[in-house]
């Protein structure tokens, strides 16, 4: 294969041929469900959202599910592309996109048992463990409408512009349950042996090409790694992808885990590009271009990656919530500039599920566009800003991007504030990124005047010529009132993870809230970080590399490290511990100590500490922890003292406005907001 002339990307800038078009790179911006689509004038903001990253430079776009009927739809109110209407504002995102020289694939959802609705379908009436509503079985005259209902949303979405179809098959959606022995219980010819089973996905691929004619992309999703107990072996993959490129496709896209999975595959504990091997098993056997996926946020990961021969397209979604230029950028050598995907999920995945509209920590502005418009400012001024973490530099940046000039301090030698906390979690090194970015920013920003290791007191602020100041002082931790909390064996979380105090083998943390599992984490994998490590993040969670596995997970269990000291993790509410975690991700976390052998305990009553240990009372019972140490992860209080005598106007963000479980989402969404209004 020839290369292009691009110095440092020739495979992700290579052009892709698929015969009767023609993708300018081998970047795919994958589905992500915005919430846009339900808004009153969402055509119109889904339109700035995906032109934005067709300026940017994505070679295919591919929208968030749209469902072929009412029964497959993600939830009652999901719009469809069913009306003259409904194909007419769809033309506003398709035109939006070509103007700004990108294409544009709809993806067709049908959810199946995970659909949020009571008229939910599946091949049998088998409840989803991650719903609470159980599907209907379908008759086979009921699955012959189904197939239409593909078939004319393929068809209305060509009317509407779009350059093909994404037809969803993998992540345990309606197409993937029929495939499954997990999910189809049938007897007759939809259900039974594999043949039988897979003659759904390949019908609906078949009779799409045969209704939008041979000029149309369609990209199958086709479920490669299922991750769950019932699911399918590597051989079978491998005869429907075959059936479904004789079927029609243009393009295979590589699905992983099934939604129900106890698995983790794209938040931050996940390696990155850590599952792209499996896209590699599967393409040596297939002949159309082959898509991969997950944990892929950066270019120099994209292009080994492809160079590796593992695929012939990469799909990033998050990465462009994140940054719209990110092609641009790396087309441009300016991969330094890219705001890269830290993989939390906090503003995308959480927000979906949590029925929110989808934004993005790092980026507020995505899905936001034509909201949170950031513009020259009318009127230029001077802005003292105290505290360069990320409620700090989130504006810092801002207020340079509209023409403000800007007075950065902070008391630390380097910028990131309590970001320089997270960064050292295991699973979290991708805040070195945000960092990274924030710091480039700075740098070409020469309105920006950063003096770091340097202590403001109001005198400076009122006398410093500043038109505005806005405190960003960030928090303290709070000390919870325990007897005995002065005692030697006790340890504040920022004696750990700040300033690398030496801790017991035995420890007891009181609190488990998002820091709480932050610094149990830390202890638990002592000084080793293996996080990026591929075949260890394989071996954890019980993942066969081999896929001799069916399903790659059948017959095997996790193999952790276990953990390099005792662990108690406390929390005073009887809940379950971590319940106040992410809705998509605080599962895994959970999941991930367990199994380290770190013990959860709800519902403490904490008596005191002294020589022996930590006394607490749990479901009446009285006990002592016979700890070395007693970390404290009880909240924090907001920094404020510069606000006593400040007679400058100023402002409070990030956690010296509000101290919430260092919310760095609020921080940044707070900091670019404030900024976008002087």
């Amino acid at each position: 294969m020839t290369t292009s002339a691009h110095p440092v990307y020739p495979h992700l800038f290579q052009p892709l041929d698929l015969g009767f078009t023609t993708l300018k790179n081998r970047v795919i911006m994958g589905s992500m469900h915005t919430g846009l689509e339900e808004l009153p004038d969402g055509h119109h903001r889904m339109a700035a959202f995906y032109a934005d990253r067709a300026r940017g430079g994505v070679g295919l776009i591919v929208t968030g599910g749209i469902g072929p009927n009412e029964e497959g739809s993600t939830h009652p109110m999901t719009r469809r592309l069913d009306t003259d209407k409904a194909v007419a504002n769809h033309k506003i995102v398709t035109d939006a996109v070509h103007a700004a020289d990108g294409k544009i694939c709809m993806q067709i959802l049908h959810t199946g048992r995970y659909a949020y609705s009571e008229k939910l379908v599946a091949p049998s009436a088998i409840q989803a463990p991650i719903n609470k509503f159980k599907p209907r079985e379908l008759t086979p005259d009921e699955i012959e409408k189904q197939i239409e209902d593909f078939v004319f949303t393929a068809t209305q979405a060509q009317k509407a512009g779009y350059d093909g179809v994404e037809i969803m098959g993998s992540e345990g959606y309606f197409l993937n349950q029929f495939i499954a022995r997990r999910t189809n219980h049938r007897d007759d010819e939809w259900g039974g042996e594999y043949e039988n089973r897979i003659r759904l996905p390949i019908e609906v691929v078949r009779r799409v090409r045969e209704a939008v004619g041979e000029h149309f992309i369609i990209i199958y999703r086709l479920s490669m790694l299922d991750l769950v107990e019932g699911g399918s072996s590597y051989d079978e993959v491998v005869t429907l992808g075959k059936e479904i490129e004789k079927a029609g496709a243009t393009i295979i896209n590589t699905g992983i885990g099934w939604h129900e999975a106890r698995i983790p595959t794209i938040n931050t504990k996940v390696p990155r590009a850590a599952f792209t091997w499996v896209t590699a098993k599967f393409r040596d056997a297939l002949s159309i271009p082959v898509v991969t996926s997950n944990r892929i946020n950066m270019p120099d990961v994209a292009e080994t990656v492809l160079a590796r021969g593992d695929a012939d397209l990469v799909s990033m979604a998050r990465p462009f919530l994140a940054d719209a230029d990110f092609v641009i950028k790396a087309e441009q050598n300016r991969a330094d500039e890219i705001n890269t995907c830290i993989g939390c999920n906090q503003a995308c995945l959480d927000h979906v599920f949590n029925g929110k509209l989808t934004s993005c920590l790092v980026n507020p502005r995505a899905c936001h566009e034509t909201e949170l418009v950031i513009t020259p400012a009318s009127s230029k001024k001077h802005i003292a800003i105290v505290g360069a973490g990320p409620a700090g530099l989130a504006a810092a940046v801002t207020a340079a991007q509209r023409g403000h000039r800007v007075t950065l301090f902070d008391a630390a030698e380097e910028i990131g504030g309590q970001f320089n906390i997270a960064k050292q979690i295991p699973g979290k090194e991708e805040f070195y990124e945000t960092l990274r970015y924030f710091k480039r920013q700075i740098e070409l920003h020469d309105t920006i005047t950063l003096k770091l290791g340097t202590r403001v007191d109001v005198d400076m602020l009122n006398s410093g010529g500043f038109d505005e100041v806005l405190l960003a002082t960030g928090i303290k931790p709070r000390t919870p009132d325990i007897d005995g909390i002065n005692h030697p064996k006790v340890m504040s979380y920022l004696d750990v993870l700040r300033d690398k105090k030496p801790v017991g083998q035995s420890v007891a943390i009181i609190g488990a809230g998002g820091i709480g599992f932050d610094t149990a984490e830390f202890l638990a994998h002592g000084k080793a970080t293996p996080s990026q490590d591929i075949s260890a993040f394989m071996k954890e969670w019980g993942i066969d590399m081999t896929l001799n596995a069916r399903a790659g997970v059948e017959g095997m269990s996790p193999q952790p490290e276990p953990a390099a000291r005792q662990i108690y993790l406390l929390q005073r509410k009887s809940s379950k511990v971590g319940a106040g975690l992410g809705k998509t991700t605080g599962w895994s976390h959970r999941a991930g100590l367990l199994m380290k052998g770190v013990k959860m305990i709800p519902g403490v009553t904490y008596d005191r500490i002294d020589d022996e240990g930590l006394h607490i009372t749990v479901d009446g019972q009285s006990q002592c922890l016979p700890v070395d140490n007693v970390i404290i992860c009880a909240g924090q209080e907001p920094l404020r003292e510069l606000t006593v005598g400040l007679t400058v106007p100023y402002q409070l963000i990030g956690g010296a406005d509000e101290a919430l479980e260092l919310d760095a989402k609020r921080a940044i969404d707070q900091g670019t907001r404030v900024v976008a209004a002087l």
